[in-house]
């Protein structure tokens, strides 16, 4: 059962959303992509009228081309407007965001802030650009309340700037699981802030017990990654035990889960999870790091009980000591299926999200206009 929110926005207003190339293309299932689609039907099915922008180029690293097709893109936009812009191009772009937030009513979607990006995300003076467009804009939207307490933390905003939209999750069939639980599975871009590398030590090290872990998500972030994990699998003798299945979407995804005992979650970092929610709709339950918006997103039962197990990141051998609990101990593979199955009554579907991001960004529809800007610049800080 996924509960819903019961009240709907009924002003219908226009909103501009602008977002990476995933925003508009289904085969790219990171999370952020998946909200931000949802979060645009959903306001799409409450009557708002909701242009998608497409800002073209890699972000957060834009080459000079896409740096000039942004600022084209929101010079475009009408004086006044609401703008929903994606936190990975608003927080690196202050030369172009700052200006824009005189004439436009802007809003960011921070799903990851970059001070707390990974490698594979990081840019030049993050944590000054990112200051800079928060302190302007008029409001902020996390995915957590965690990626909220951290933005609190590192900048000069008021608290009541920034927001909480958590994701939603769909409703699923039970996961009837199997009787030793050694199924596993782990539902990420294969990429080192993902901490494969740590799961498979963890994985190598109950080598001497009986299961089999899928990976699932997109091989092609870092190739030389990949590559690594495949010669450490062949090398620790688990080969014929790890799959690793590519991007899964829709009924790929869902027989994926179906067959799986137990998710395992290995993030250095995490703002949110939104396949934590995915396992525990289906009764799963959750072996994960404690970073980020992971806690949050496992949750507990009304009574306080975890329907998983956490560990602390960057630590092999605490995660390899979960995974074996997991498979040695029948009765406490009981106590977590039947925690995750009650939680699993407790979570939150996508109209939650939308209801709450409707509010906020009406809120902006009605403030006071914003003053047009002669000065803008089309030049990225």
């Amino acid at each position: 059962m996924i509960k819903t929110a019961g009240v709907r926005a009924n002003a219908a207003c226009t909103l501009h959303v602008v977002g990476t190339a995933g925003l508009a293309d289904p085969a790219r299932p990171s999370g952020g992509n998946i909200y931000n689609r949802r979060i645009c039907d959903g306001l799409t099915a409450l009557g708002w009228r909701v242009i998608q922008h497409v800002a073209p180029g890699c972000w957060p690293r834009p080459d000079r081309a896409a740096v000039h097709a942004l600022g084209r893109l929101l010079a475009g936009i009408g004086d006044g407007a609401v703008v929903l812009v994606d936190g990975l191009i608003a927080s690196t772009m202050p030369g172009i965001l700052v200006p824009e937030a005189r004439r436009l009513r802007l809003a960011v979607l921070v799903h990851m802030s970059l001070g707390e990006a990974p490698p594979s995300h990081s840019v030049a003076h993050a944590h000054v650009r990112e200051g800079a467009v928060l302190c302007a804009v008029e409001y902020i939207i996390t995915t957590s309340s965690s990626t909220r307490e951290a933005l609190l933390r590192r900048y000069a905003l008021p608290p009541e700037k920034i927001h909480v939209a958590q994701p939603g999750v769909d409703p699923a069939q039970l996961a009837l699981g199997t009787e030793r639980g050694g199924e596993l599975l782990c539902v990420a871009p294969v990429s080192p802030h993902k901490g494969h590398d740590v799961l498979l030590a963890a994985l190598a090290a109950t080598a001497d017990l009986p299961w089999r872990c899928v990976f699932v998500g997109p091989l092609d972030r870092d190739p030389v990654f990949v590559e690594r994990l495949r010669l450490e699998v062949e090398a620790a003798g688990i080969g014929g035990r790890i799959r690793f299945a590519g991007v899964q979407v829709g009924d790929g995804l869902a027989c994926a889960y179906a067959a799986a005992d137990v998710l395992v979650l290995a993030s250095r970092a995490e703002t949110y999870g939104m396949v934590v929610t995915e396992a525990l709709a289906r009764g799963l339950p959750v072996i994960a790091t404690a970073v980020g918006g992971l806690p949050e997103a496992l949750g507990q039962t009304r009574d306080g009980r975890l329907p998983g197990l956490l560990v602390p990141p960057e630590d092999s051998v605490l995660l390899a000591a979960a995974i074996r609990d997991w498979l040695v101990d029948a009765d406490l593979r009981y106590r977590l299926r039947e925690a995750a199955r009650e939680r699993r009554s407790t979570l939150s579907g996508w109209e939650a999200a939308t209801d709450r991001i409707a509010g906020i960004l009406a809120a902006a529809a009605t403030s006071e206009a914003a003053v047009p800007d002669q000065g803008k610049t089309m030049a990225g800080a």
